[in-house]
């Protein structure tokens, strides 16, 4: 045998041992049943949910808490004077000078539920219900930029990579519906999430917990029908043939993603019968329609809030639905109405018919942006920058605690003044509703164990009921 050994030869077939050894270690973390051709399967919480299907609500580009949810008499009063100087000690903004004028309030606010709770005249529909509501105006988050933001609020880092809060509740839960997706995300307004689709996917966890992004007409998903000349036997021996081959080879490798696969082409062959079903709003009645505001064949906030609820029904563990820009930093008065006239009618129909359906005890509905607004103006006389330092955010159903406003801002709303909750706060707290200790629900790679809340996170037990 020759002693002279090629490179090529060397890392072809040593490299390759190595690289099974270290597959082998891997997958001894990797439950592979975690990816089987039926699609995630169900599984054991670590103590009883209050909470089994989520709704988030992504209000991308940062409602303005100042217009919306938390007023503020003192910012209405020094509307148009500098800020205190020490406020603003170590302060950066993401575009402004900080030392900008303060801007107070541009909408009126009045008081509704049993608790007297002020709401923004911009939101009637959402003040309509605000006695099932748990609103923090306490919210806190560490990015100040629109992507990074995003990232943290669904994924918990400010770093793409990182799985996304949908796919951390299907990897612990799995799913209970046998003919759509576990996680599937709904997006209208102007645009897209600032983070695309980093904000609903699977990051290093199994392919099959990522987010499925569903079309609001036409094919829920593209190429969903059969082209002309195929039909649904056809298609039948055709993936039974691909699924052959992929079967030999998930017992030859053993790779988890095989099985993801091979759960990814069946989920697609019966979803070409569930999701046209599912995204039917004609089936809906006029009353129900109206309720929403919705419009079927429409792409609109309120038709994706309608079918949230479809979704909900047929067993899909977790919807987000994506509205953006909320971003004004400048046009306020003309844009912020506009947002809230596409959001908040259907926002509190959503509530609403999730209770009349018995829904709302078992499906966590939560709203909020990435971060809030400045107290100090930009855009002349009509805009607001990024601000980090508070926000607010609202949730209902699913557990918490209804007709509370949790936590206070000072008297600008610069800094949370009591009951702080951090992004990863909230994290903590919304995995405990859905059953999960969040320190325990893990996934190991590359030797450590990651988590959704990273290193941090205290669950805030004040918003459960």
């Amino acid at each position: 045998m020759s002693n002279n050994i090629g490179r090529r030869w060397f890392l072809e077939q040593c490299g390759l041992r190595l690289g099974q050894v270290a597959l082998a270690s891997l997958m001894a973390d990797v439950a592979v049943a975690d990816a089987v051709p039926n699609g995630p399967v169900l599984k054991q919480p670590h103590f009883t949910p209050k909470a089994k299907n989520v709704i988030l609500l992504f209000m991308g580009g940062g409602p303005s808490q100042f217009e919306l949810f938390d007023f503020k008499p003192t910012l209405a009063r020094l509307d148009g004077t500098l800020p205190p100087p020490d406020l603003l000690s170590g302060y950066r903004a993401a575009f402004i000078n900080p030392n900008s004028k303060l801007l107070g309030p541009k909408f009126r606010f009045s008081r509704h539920g049993e608790n007297g709770t002020e709401v923004s005249e911009l939101l009637p529909h959402t003040a309509g219900i605000v006695d099932e509501l748990c609103i923090v105006r306490s919210m806190q988050t560490d990015a100040f930029n629109h992507a990074p933001a995003q990232l943290m609020m669904s994924t918990g880092s400010q770093q793409f990579g990182r799985p996304s809060f949908g796919s951390w509740v299907t990897y612990g839960l799995g799913s209970e519906a046998e003919d759509l997706p576990a996680f599937i995300v709904l997006n209208s307004g102007k645009k897209g999430p600032s983070a695309g689709s980093g904000n609903w996917n699977c990051g290093f966890l199994p392919t099959e917990h990522s987010g499925v992004e569903f079309r609001s007409s036409g094919d829920p998903v593209l190429y969903l029908s059969n082209p002309t000349g195929i039909d649904r036997e056809t298609q039948r021996q055709t993936l039974d043939a691909v699924n052959a081959l992929n079967q030999a080879n998930l017992g030859t490798v053993g790779d988890p993603e095989i099985a993801a696969r091979i759960s990814s082409y069946e989920m697609a062959f019966r979803m070409q019968v569930a999701a046209p079903e599912a995204m039917q709003l004609e089936s809906e009645s006029a009353h129900t329609l109206a309720a929403y505001g919705a419009e079927p064949g429409k792409m609109s906030f309120a038709n994706n809030c309608l079918l949230a609820r479809r979704l909900v029904q047929r067993g899909v563990r977790f919807v987000q639905l994506f509205h953006e820009s909320w971003d004004q930093h400048g046009s306020l008065t003309r844009d912020l109405p506009i947002n809230c006239q596409a959001t908040d009618q259907a926002s509190a129909a959503l509530v609403k018919d999730l209770k009349q359906h018995g829904l709302l005890d078992e499906t966590l509905v939560i709203w909020g942006g990435e971060f809030g607004r400045t107290p100090m103006v930009q855009g002349g006389n009509d805009g607001r920058d990024h601000h980090p330092n508070s926000f607010t955010m609202w949730m209902a159903g699913g557990g918490v605690k209804p007709g509370i406003v949790h936590g206070a801002t000072d008297e600008l709303g610069f800094n949370v003044a009591e009951d702080a909750v951090h992004v990863h706060d909230l994290h903590a707290t919304l995995m405990h509703l859905l059953g999960f200790d969040h320190k325990r629900l893990t996934y190991r790679l590359q030797g450590r164990d990651y988590r959704l809340t990273d290193v941090h996170g205290n669950v805030i037990h004040q918003l459960i009921a």
